[in-house]
């Protein structure tokens, strides 16, 4: 039985367990092993493990200080499988980038600044680089629940996020195909759909193509009969469309994402530019991912793709509002030395720090419940 250093914390509308990479290292063991065995899959309940039986509840940052020029911290993060016996690590989560900065200068690997500290992470799955700004007044980390984002009912400490030149790091391009729409094969119902990669692969679909208004209500939309089913079968042609995987059935579980997209609307009074219900894991999202919002917003500026098409024609070029499950997530276009920066704010709190425990052998469960 080993005890490995953690730090449970919520980053955005997700919840993770925060790991220095060195504490991963467990002799004759691969870190995915200790993952799922840490977590308790596989299992839909993930009752033996500290996983919260959701895609939101069962992620993992890893982290170690880098000696990379440019780059402060290196962040890998782990999507832990439920049911499945799998840690996927081919995307990034932007709401778990969230809690990166704040951990790294609390392990004293950043130097803080007299107000604010920009924190640069390299997100190593998708070799993006991530600027962080976060509060530190006379120098000191500021965590303190001062601003509210859409999702969380409580407030948190503000986390500025932008992802620098993020198109095509996934995939070397912002379109893969090079085109800004495809139409799928008639085996998943030749739907026309934008393939994005920027922040993390994305699949941009209309939701009137699949017979849904798209600002249902998530419970609702898990509920449609063959929705799902259909919709991840879309998601994975475009998977090897988008080169991300030789066949479907090779197509991750987490990547890539799928956004179903429909027209601007209204939330408590408040104007949006898209509607948008994405899919994380198989279900749709509370909210909406991070990295999904950075895609999407770089194929609204782009004619020809589904997005451009749908959104608000009169909207600010400095950003896009975006009407989710939880309400409008607003989205920041800017410049740095001369690159585009897509980000929005994020917040982050710590829940609890110690240590999670380890088990010896076996790793895979005795019996199925």
């Amino acid at each position: 039985m080993r005890e490995i250093a953690a730090t449970w914390m919520r980053g955005g509308t997700s919840k993770c367990w925060v790991f220095r990479r060195e504490d991963l290292q467990v002799p004759d063991l691969s870190v995915d092993e200790v993952l799922l065995r840490i977590y308790g899959s596989p299992d839909h309940r993930q009752v033996d493990g500290v996983g919260g039986g959701t895609s939101t509840t069962s992620k993992a940052v890893i982290l170690a200080p880098s000696s990379q020029p440019g780059v402060d911290v290196e962040y890998t993060f782990a999507q832990v499988g439920i049911d499945e016996a799998k840690v996927d690590w081919g995307s990034n989560c932007g709401n778990c980038s969230a809690v990166v900065a704040s951990f790294a200068i609390r392990e004293g690997w950043v130097t803080t600044g007299s107000s604010e500290t920009a924190v640069r992470v390299l997100n190593t799955n998708t070799d993006q680089l991530i600027l962080q700004h976060v509060p530190t007044p006379d120098g000191r980390l500021d965590e303190a629940a001062s601003d509210t984002i859409p999702g969380v009912p409580f407030p948190g400490a503000p986390v500025r996020m932008g992802f620098v030149d993020p198109a095509g790091r996934s995939t070397g391009r912002l379109f893969p195909t090079g085109s800004p729409r495809d139409v799928l094969g008639e085996a998943v119902g030749g739907v026309t759909v934008t393939l994005v990669d920027a922040g993390a692969p994305v699949v941009a679909a209309r939701a009137a193509d699949f017979g849904v208004r798209g600002d249902e209500d998530i419970a609702d939309l898990d509920r449609v009969p063959g929705l799902l089913d259909r919709l991840d079968a879309v998601r994975r042609e475009a998977g090897v469309l988008m080169g991300l995987a030789p066949s479907p059935e090779a197509v991750a579980r987490a990547v890539p994402k799928l956004a179903l997209v429909s027209g601007p609307g209204a939330f408590d009074g408040e104007d949006t530019d898209l509607t948008v219900r994405m899919l994380s894991m198989g279900r749709f999202h509370p909210a909406v991912p991070v990295t999904g919002s950075v895609a999407l917003t770089l194929a609204a500026g782009v004619p020809g793709t589904v997005v451009h098409d749908l959104v608000r024609p009169d909207r600010p070029a400095t950003g896009l509002r975006l009407g989710t499950p939880a309400g409008c997530v607003t989205t920041f276009v800017e410049e740095h030395d001369g690159v585009p920066v897509v980000g929005v704010l994020r917040t982050y709190r710590r829940l609890a720090q110690g240590s999670v425990v380890l088990p010896d052998p076996p790793l895979l469960p005795s019996v199925s419940a």
